[in-house]
């Protein structure tokens, strides 16, 4: 067996075949509507507006109870409503700059990753999650590249950050995997030593209340528990590879404990909202489907950075945003069907 990439985990949770995984239908939904393929991102727009970001067709727009496509965009992962009419978007390894709903092509993030890869290792790219910084320019947490990018109107790409690799166990990988009685396809998991590197796969990325910019790990293989980490990195900040513990430097972890983060948000209050795939984490999701537990909605004080479980047990929650009605959340967000958005339980 062939170990995948962790740079290129949430590219393969793009195409989970999970419409065979037979999960019960969750909570009655926000605003019931049939989405063409997985939701990858939720965004709050005026009032009680959303946004989700349906990787089979666009941007889906959802009021009242109801939903509508109001940008053709398929491969979309995740949308940043600007103003009115306005909104960053990121499909396919690319941005766009959606202007009263046509999607016009500003930036290859792709591309910037062949020709600068921020952090040295493997190229590769999966634009995963975008935060506006104004009207002007726009933050990327591309979770292949372990980076945070960031770009403007003109479309020129800058890396601000990078994340590192980090050495954790290799317990629950070998454990999911049913060692020392694995399958073939995954006995080569029980010869793996007690603790090996992972990388950090940056999923999201939010503006706190301080101006900061609050980057999440979602923690490559072997997709260890506890062990993923949300860093605050000073605005402005460009070109620095962060580390953990380091005096001085722009990058800090304001916290730590979680597993297979994949999404964080602040409400007008300031808490942060942060979603963990699966308490198992994602290796249970992609491969081993009978071991999930569920994922959990984690509240945060951003001053202390004390956190609460919110919500948990929550079948495969993706994306989190807060309007002026509360925070709702994406769930079932890989099934076929199933996928819903719901106020945050």
């Amino acid at each position: 067996m062939t170990h995948r990439s962790p740079g290129r985990i949430v590219a393969v949770l793009l195409v989970t075949a999970a419409a065979t995984m037979g999960f019960a239908p969750s909570a009655a939904a926000a605003a019931p509507y049939t989405f063409a393929g997985p939701v990858f991102g939720l965004a709050a727009g005026p009032g009680d507006v959303l946004f989700a970001a349906d990787s089979g067709a666009g941007v889906v727009r959802l009021q009242g109870g109801e939903g509508q496509l109001v940008v053709q965009l398929p491969r979309v992962t995740d949308v940043a409503p600007v103003r009115p009419g306005r909104m960053w978007a990121i499909a396919g390894r690319k941005l766009f700059k959606v202007v009263h709903g046509t999607p016009h092509f500003l930036a290859g993030l792709g591309k910037f990753e062949r020709i600068v890869n921020p952090d040295g290792g493997e190229i590769d790219s999966n634009p995963f999650d975008v935060a506006a910084l104004g009207s002007r320019r726009v933050l990327i947490a591309d979770a292949a590249a372990n980076a945070l990018l960031v770009t403007n109107l003109r479309g020129g790409v800058d890396w601000v950050a990078t994340l590192p690799e980090q050495i954790v166990s290799t317990d629950n990988a070998k454990t999911l995997a049913g060692c020392p009685d694995a399958p073939p396809e995954l006995a080569d998991i029980c010869d793996l030593p007690d603790e090996i590197p992972a990388q950090a796969v940056s999923t999201s990325v939010a503006v706190g209340p301080d101006g900061a910019y609050y980057v999440t790990e979602l923690k490559g293989f072997p997709a260890p528990l506890g062990e993923s980490r949300i860093w605050r990195i000073e605005p402005g900040t460009r070109h620095v590879h962060c580390e953990a513990d380091v005096a001085d430097s722009p990058c800090t972890v304001v916290a730590d404990g979680f597993t297979s983060i994949v999404d964080i948000t602040f409400g007008s209050d300031g808490t942060a909202y942060v979603v963990e795939l699966d308490e198992a984490s994602w290796f249970a999701v992609e491969v081993v489907p009978d071991a999930m537990v569920g994922g959990t909605v984690d509240t945060c004080d951003s001053t202390t950075w004390t956190c609460t479980e919110e919500a948990t047990a929550l079948t495969i929650p993706m994306a989190v945003a807060v309007n002026e009605s509360g925070p709702f959340v994406v769930v079932s967000a890989l099934i076929p069907g199933e996928t819903e958005v719901v106020p945050l339980p």
